[in-house]
């Protein structure tokens, strides 16, 4: 059976596709650092169901401490395909510590890509973003456009760096990479500052919510078992190929508006919202909207959950969480 090492696997995203990864049958390697941008008490939780499986083990690791961390976790462990997850997220928080997203996020996964190539480990999915779009006025997003002048934050910086490093270790060293921009991923186990997380605790709290802007923003959310679908797809189709580097968007391909999200969210909470307009916040963007016709060509990815629903399943898993 295939090894997977999954990077960032106590996060949102790698919680979920860990718990997919062993449902298909590999034997899968987690590593994550619990970095302490949320509290680690929440990732902890999401690794509590991984941890008793046989075919799961699981690694504390700093990537920035370089090949050492992770030749001590890895000893001889045969490992077909890395997904690196593991990075330091958000825009706004990258616009206030840019140095900290660019040792988290360039550097880190330059150290990883350095003990896959000693390690002869030939294959790579690797976590992107939507954001390296920026404000592009061009749409939906395609993955062939010319991003160089379109990045806005430090964050989008880091990840379209780390694209770059991937092709880069393609060209000399002939790794197999596919990258995958992701689009607002939402669902059971969200970061707790990301907006809907945010919106539904507002809301049953009785507050208002924060509108930056005037509420016409948009994002093409995208369900998070959604996300991991394609990530799967995506490791099965590095196991099946050689000579690879592909970059994919892995969204929804309809954005919606922010004012649009509120009340959808507050239909899944059964409150009606009020709203506190508030000035635009440094760093992002007014439109995400993914063009998901090459991933859909190259790997079958079709997302399958409506906002309704998956806004109902999010607010079903938060509702279960103890205070």
């Amino acid at each position: 059976m295939p090894s997977v090492l999954v990077t960032g696997c106590a996060g949102f995203i790698g919680s979920h596709l860990c718990e997919r990864l062993l449902a298909d049958g590999y034997r899968v390697l987690g590593l994550d650092n619990f970095d302490p941008f949320y509290d680690r008490s929440l990732k902890q939780a999401n690794l509590s169901a991984l941890l008793a499986h046989p075919r799961f083990s699981f690694h504390e690791v700093e990537l920035r401490r370089g090949g050492e961390a992770l030749a001590d976790a890895f000893p001889a462990d045969p490992i077909d395909v890395v997904v690196h997850l593991a990075a330091k997220a958000g825009v706004g928080p990258s616009v206030r510590e840019p140095i900290a997203y660019l040792e988290n996020n360039v550097v880190a996964t330059t150290h990883l890509l350095e003990w896959m190539r000693g390690r002869a480990i030939s294959k790579l999915f690797f976590a992107s973003s939507s954001s390296v779009y920026g404000n592009t006025p061009e749409r939906p997003f395609r993955e062939d456009m010319n991003l160089l002048s379109a990045v806005i934050s430090p964050y989008a910086a880091s990840k379209l760096a780390g694209e770059q490093l991937t092709y880069t270790y393609h060209h000399l060293y002939q790794l197999d990479v596919l990258n995958a921009r992701f689009f607002t991923v939402y669902g059971p186990r969200q970061r707790p500052d990301l907006a809907i997380h945010k919106f539904v605790r507002l809301l049953r709290a009785g507050h208002a919510i924060p509108v930056f802007g005037d509420g016409s923003t948009a994002r093409d959310y995208t369900f998070v078992l959604d996300t991991v679908d394609g990530i799967a797809r995506g490791v099965a189709y590095l196991l099946g190929h050689t000579g690879v580097y592909e970059t994919i968007n892995l969204g929804n391909n309809r954005p919606v508006p922010l004012l649009e999200l509120i009340h959808a969210v507050g239909d899944a909470v059964g409150v009606t919202p009020r709203l506190e307009f508030q000035p635009m916040q440094a760093g992002d963007v007014d439109v995400t909207y993914a063009d998901i016709s090459k991933a859909q060509q190259l790997l079958g990815y079709q997302p399958q959950t409506s906002l309704p629903d998956g806004l109902r399943q999010f607010v079903a898993w938060q509702q279960a969480q103890p205070d």
